[in-house]
């Protein structure tokens, strides 16, 4: 079985190589070498990454010339706080338009209101608390999204909202509440195995619960012990990231195999991107993604050949 008989579109994010919420993460890589190496091991699909051309124009031209397609980029909002929904939504129809010239179907969209991940990573504070939504504030959050979401629409895209580590929706109680109060023809989700597992759900139960407003997917590992360790002494998320509590598929202690029986028994076939988000010193980027994408591909054979047997 080789990548190309993965029944979704398997990718795979340069966040591997580069961190987002930690800075110093792989800052030495260009995105010459991030965009090489997802080349190499035959990826076609990626997100942005803080290391690749600003200029759009540059952008494509690199894109290009590693034979890659952009699947996303993450959208930052700030809708929980309704003075600020005109220049919000402002910011999102241009991120929509930008994505959409690259092919883009989705938007990753996080309310990061409340949470740490809107304050600077430089400041030399790591602070553990997120601020939980009320009532108003998930009654603007909500509004928001659904603009937002209308939005993408209107340009052919979908909204998917990404529980998220650290922000006002990640534990299982958030999910569903923002499930159930959004538009389901304009909002979907983004699932994430790994947030998920850090944020107290069940990932399979997770999946099963909302597939069918799944239309991304962010495919992450968790190292036990480490969380374990983290929920101890209260680390905030960037600490966690830090310590090590994140890994590629298949080097953790998630089972990935109800996860893909999900996916292919409900005939998912948009992209699912895998996420590693450690350290690249330490964890080499390039050999954990080869051995991950092994692992996924080994795993969804053994999916298949187990439906025929029972079949």
């Amino acid at each position: 079985m080789t990548l190309q008989s993965v029944p979704f579109r398997l990718g795979i994010h340069p966040i591997n190589w580069v961190g987002e919420d930690v800075l110093e993460h792989g800052d030495f890589y260009t995105y010459e070498d991030v965009m090489g190496d997802i080349q190499a091991l035959g990826f076609k699909g990626t997100e942005i990454s803080r290391k690749f051309p600003e200029d759009k124009e540059e952008l494509k031209k690199a894109l290009d010339r590693y034979g890659l397609q952009l699947t996303t980029q993450w959208k930052s909002v700030f809708f929980s706080d309704p003075k600020r929904h005109e220049e919000e939504l402002k910011a999102y129809r241009a991120h929509v338009e930008l994505l959409k010239e690259f092919g883009c179907k989705v938007i990753s969209t996080a309310e990061i209101g409340g949470s740490i991940l809107n304050q600077d990573p430089t400041r030399g504070v790591d602070e553990t608390y997120v601020q939980r939504l009320d009532d108003e504030g998930w009654k603007y959050l909500v509004e928001g999204l659904n603009k937002a979401g209308e939005i993408a629409k209107e340009n052919g895209m979908d909204l998917v909202y990404h529980h998220h580590a650290g922000t006002v929706v990640e534990q299982p109680e958030e999910i569903d509440r923002l499930m159930e109060m959004t538009d389901k023809n304009v909002v979907s989700l983004l699932y994430d195995t790994g947030h998920g597992y850090y944020g107290g759900n069940d990932p399979v139960q997770l999946l099963q619960k909302y597939i069918d407003r799944v239309k991304y997917v962010h495919l992450k590992d968790v190292r036990q012990n480490v969380l374990e360790q983290a929920r101890k002494e209260h680390y905030s998320i960037r600490k966690c990231i830090r310590s090590g509590m994140f890994t590629v598929p298949g080097d953790g202690v998630l089972d990935f195999e109800p996860v893909f029986k999900i996916l292919i028994e409900n005939n998912y076939s948009g992209w699912a991107l895998i996420e590693g988000e450690q350290d690249p010193i330490e964890h080499n980027p390039y050999e954990y993604a080869k051995k991950s994408k092994e692992f996924i591909i080994e795993t969804i054979e053994k999916v298949k050949a187990d439906s025929i047997t029972k079949n």
